[in-house]
């Protein structure tokens, strides 16, 4: 929203412990944890062992609200690790073969291998991962240099003086749903460091603040989203052994034309497969749904002859910052830097994101630790990151494909086409810098909503909550929500009547609900899977997302 307010649900008036560090990074994904991972090694051959880095992460464990789909390009790790197999980094499968499938309405469908795939969707060299593992495993490698890593302390304001970053203040627990303190109530902590480095992930209620308050998307694209749904199915090993280590990809049916998305398909092992289906957010129907598209796709026969013997095992969903090299924020400034997903570190044309993850942690880490040892942590020091950023391979790649998504705007023709002049020219297409877009300005009004619900059923067509079920979600119900509609009377007032509520198509947890006859909007949010959707794709930008108590949420264990 225009209004830059800080939206807390913590209690005011209350004493609060303080703890001192010198690097504090808020989320403990691939980069957050790289970053953490290089700094000690880092302070350590600097002679400055004694440097405190501390990570917070919102869920109970590490890595339950950590979703991909995932086929990683092993470039980031390698830089980590040089011996990232020899340590046991956990590979699902290695890629033995890519296809891409064009699925028509009515199943049929035709397939492009070999060769003939194009070129961002060739896979050869690339490893299936669990991105729940990964970041598993990148937290005991912390550990091990003596990072400490604290799960289930989510932060929920950030500190600042002035407009310098100071850190953050943890969410309190033990409130009510009415804001009164139960006898469990417990305070949270404020959090101080010489740089406090953003890791959030997707659409962080922190960044946000962040991005408003210091204007960090100044000369920017805005960011655009798509919102991807997933889940692990059990397979006969018939089918199973076929697939394991094939990655597919789909475009086509169900969107057709009418938006930017598509499908996936990766062979786990002899019994399992990852599939899912991303939507991307500027798509204009008020009905947009990324769930039930993602049904619908299931649906088709090309699904249907995987999964259809098979069982579902798990189901997640999450946004991905698809607006690439023009849509990143500003990556630094005084006490503070960007990493991963929160900066915008993923190439829409791959939809790959966890070597830009890991190399941003490490770009970071490699400008943190001159500035903190020098006691200079301001603006000026820390933007060596955006320096090294800028000669680095992630730029490089980011750029070759920097109008990939804005292209895409027109429709999925038109799209391709230019997507086929930005390969011809190194990333430049038919215009030189194509301008982006919000994606809650997209939204057209309800009376030309085309979309359709499909059937559900409880075998392959699972509808949301079936699959909220399989997400592991869990909140504790007795306290405020963590969904915030700012302003309930525009739901009512003009909402219903202009987009026809949407916050009840496009969460993809059944979260918003609107009772026959109701007069205001019923918020289950304890449904939420924290993927963000409702806090970018909402037409007046009248909902906020921040943190719930700590450990609320789902639980995407080897997802």
């Amino acid at each position: 929203m225009s209004d830059p307010r800080p939206i807390s649900l913590n209690a005011a008036d209350v004493e609060r412990d303080e703890l001192e560090v010198d690097v504090l990074i808020v989320g403990a994904g691939p980069a957050g944890l790289s970053c953490a991972i290089d700094l000690a090694r880092r302070f350590k051959a600097a002679g400055e062992d004694e440097r405190v880095i501390l990570v917070l992460d919102k869920a109970t464990e590490v890595g339950h609200h950590t979703l991909s789909g995932a086929v990683m390009n092993p470039k980031g790790i390698s830089e980590l690790f040089s011996d990232w197999r020899e340590r046991g980094f956990p590979v699902q499968a290695d890629v033995s073969g890519d296809s891409v499938h064009h699925l028509r309405e009515g199943g049929g469908s035709f397939a492009v291998k070999g060769a003939m795939v194009p070129p961002q969707f060739k896979n050869h060299g690339n490893c299936i991962v669990s991105l729940n593992q990964v970041v598993g495993w990148l937290q005991a490698q912390a550990e091990e240099l003596g990072v400490e890593v604290y799960a289930g302390f989510p932060a929920a304001e950030v500190r600042y003086e002035g407009d310098r970053v100071v850190g953050v203040v943890t969410r309190d627990s033990g409130l009510a749903k009415d804001g009164t303190k139960k006898p469990t109530f417990e305070a949270g902590m404020e959090v101080r460091a010489q740089v406090t480095v953003f890791a959030e992930g997707t659409r962080g209620n922190l960044a946000k603040e962040l991005f408003q308050r210091l204007d960090l998307y100044q000369g920017k694209n805005p960011q655009t989203w798509g919102t991807g749904c997933k889940e692990v199915w059990e397979v006969p090993e018939e089918i199973g052994r076929e697939l394991n280590g094939t990655v597919q990809h789909t475009a086509g049916y169900p969107l057709g034309n009418t938006g930017y998305g598509g499908g996936w398909i990766y062979g786990i092992d002899d019994t399992h497969v990852s599939i899912g289906f991303v939507v991307g957010l500027d798509h204009p129907d008020a009905a947009l749904d990324p769930h039930a598209l993602f049904v619908q796709w299931k649906q088709h026969k090309h699904l249907q002859e995987i999964i259809k013997s098979g069982k579902v095992v798990r189901y997640g969903a999450k946004t991905v910052p698809e607006g690439g090299y023009h849509s990143m924020p500003r990556l630094s400034g005084d006490g503070f830097c960007l990493v991963g997903d929160t900066a915008g570190f993923l190439n829409a044309a791959t939809l790959k994101g966890i070597h830009l993850a890991v190399k941003s942690g490490l770009l970071a880490a490699e400008a943190i630790t001159p500035a903190v040892c020098a006691e200079d942590t301001g603006a000026d020091a820390l933007s060596k990151y955006t320096e090294l950023f800028e000669a680095s391979w992630a730029k490089e790649e980011l750029y070759k494909v920097r109008n990939w998504r804005q292209a895409f705007a027109g429709g999925m023709l038109a799209g391709m086409v230019d997507a086929g002049f930005q390969m011809l020219t190194g990333g430049r297409g038919l215009v030189a810098k194509r301008e982006g877009h919000a994606d809650h300005e997209t939204m057209r009004p309800v009376a030309e909503s085309r979309m359709e619900k499909p059937q559900y059923d409880d075998a392959c067509a699972m509808d949301k909550l079936t699959d909220v079920y399989h997400s592991g979600t869990e909140h504790e119900e007795d306290q405020p929500s963590h969904l915030l509609v700012v302003d309930p009377s525009i739901c009512v007032d003009r909402c219903t009547s202009e987009y026809g509520n949407p916050c009840q198509h496009f969460c993809p947890a059944a979260v918003y609900e609107w009772p026959e006859a109701a007069t205001e909007v019923v918020v289950n949010f304890s449904n939420c899977v924290h993927c963000k959707t409702c806090d970018i794709a909402d037409p007046y930008e009248n909902i906020e997302w921040v943190v719930p108590e700590g450990g609320g949420g789902p639980r995407y264990i080897d997802m």
